[in-house]
This record gives C-alpha cells, structure tokens and sequence, in this order.
C-alpha cells in the first residue's frame, strides 16, 4: 500500500462525504430554492422535440438507477452472505451483463441529453456551466465504469470483485487503512471509475444532482388549501 493511495482511498471518501453532507445542509438551508433538477423540458416546441426528450431522459434514469443499485449490493453484500445464494465468479459475471446492458443505455440516455444541451440553443442558453460540466463528469464515470466490463472479462475468477467490496465495506466500518491495502493491487481503470465516483459525492451540493434526494413527503402532512370560486 503506498501513501497515494492511503490518501485517495483511505482519506479521501470521508472528505467526499463530508463535503457531501455539509454541502447539501448549507445549500438547504440558505438556497432552498435552487435545490432543483432545473428541468428545460418546458423548452420542448413540438411533439418531436418532447419525444426525444422523453426517450432520453427515461433511458438514463432507467440505466443510472439500476447501476447505482447494482454497485450499492454489489460493494456492500459480504461474500458470506451472498455466497448462500450465488459463487464469486457467476456474481461477477452477472455484474457484468448487467452493469454493461444497463450502462450501456444509460450511455445512450447521457449522450441524448448531452447533444440536446450542447446543440438546442434555447437549451444552451439557458445551462449554467456547472450543468454541462456534472454531465460530462457522469459521461467519463461512465465510460470508465463500461471499460472495467472489459478489465474485469481478463481474470473471470472474481478476485477484484472481493477486492473492491473490501475496500467498500472497510470504508462504511470507517477502516481507512484496511480499505486503502485492499483496493492497494486493483488496476488503474478501476480505480481511476472509484476516485471519480467519490468526486461526485464533493460536486453533488453544488449542482442539480441534489435532486436526486428530493421527495415532496412533507406534502403528505400539509394542511389542504381551500379556494373558492368569486362572486
């Protein structure tokens, strides 16, 4: 284990979540009302337009949020637990075909939604640079998320698998030096996808994807409005 990676994987994921957490309190609670998605679907013009939109937006949504929560059981299953259910290396295998069917239309969604911002001028003119650069960050975690598909296919026996949930679940027992000396002798690319997925937890307060947290619960308790017709 050397001191790099002590620090970007043993030190740096409580800094990340920190800044996560602290972050998102502070905008909360002095910018509540820039705690949104700041959707452009209102700039659709015609039923084209909002098609597009719809297939773009449903397949990202669609890819990210299974890819999130294969990655959450993944990492954070022990492998006495899902050992009663399934071997390490069909775990890895269904990871893979998994992970790459639905990182691949999460592929497809981001690019869709990336050209619709980079190219539509009513859209271009109204994104600040902080949505265009998160989703250009998720486009590289992507990308270098679908080139472990490809790392992982070179040793099928599911070693760095164990290496990465390791790391993952030393993290969450906050033991930074056991996490840092298990991810320590994994390959470059799947390191570089971890260091780039904890940079998002640091840029999450500061752009739109706090909204991913939203819920309007406390609709459920609000007292009901009464209107009443004039005159």
């Amino acid at each position: 284990m050397s001191k790099v990676d002590l620090l970007l994987f043993g030190v740096y994921p409580y800094i990340a979540l920190a800044i996560c957490l602290l972050g998102s309190w502070a905008r909360f609670d002095l910018s509540q009302y820039s705690w949104r998605a700041g959707s452009s679907q209102l700039m659709n013009r015609n039923p084209a337009e909002q098609r597009y939109m719809r297939i773009a937006s449903n397949l990202f949504h669609v890819g990210v949020l299974f890819v999130l929560a294969g990655h959450f059981v993944g990492l954070l299953t022990p492998a006495s637990v899902y050992h009663y259910a399934i071997s390490t290396e069909n775990k890895q295998l269904l990871a893979m075909v998994s992970g790459g069917f639905f990182g691949v239309l999460c592929l497809i969604g981001l690019l869709m939604l990336l050209k619709r911002r980079l190219t539509d001028p009513r859209v271009r003119a109204s994104s600040s640079t902080s949505d265009i650069l998160i989703l250009v960050v998720l486009l590289v975690q992507l990308l270098l998320g679908l080139a472990t598909i490809f790392a992982s296919a070179e040793h099928m026996d599911g070693s760095v698998m164990v290496m990465l949930g390791n790391w993952a679940q030393s993290v969450v027992l906050l033991q930074p030096i056991q996490a840092a000396t298990a991810i320590a002798p994994v390959g470059l690319v799947y390191k570089l996808h971890v260091f780039l997925g904890l940079t998002l937890f640091v840029l999450f307060p500061f752009t739109r994807l706090v909204h991913i947290v939203s819920a309007p619960v406390w609709y459920l308790g609000r007292r009901y409005q009464i209107v009443r017709q004039k005159g």
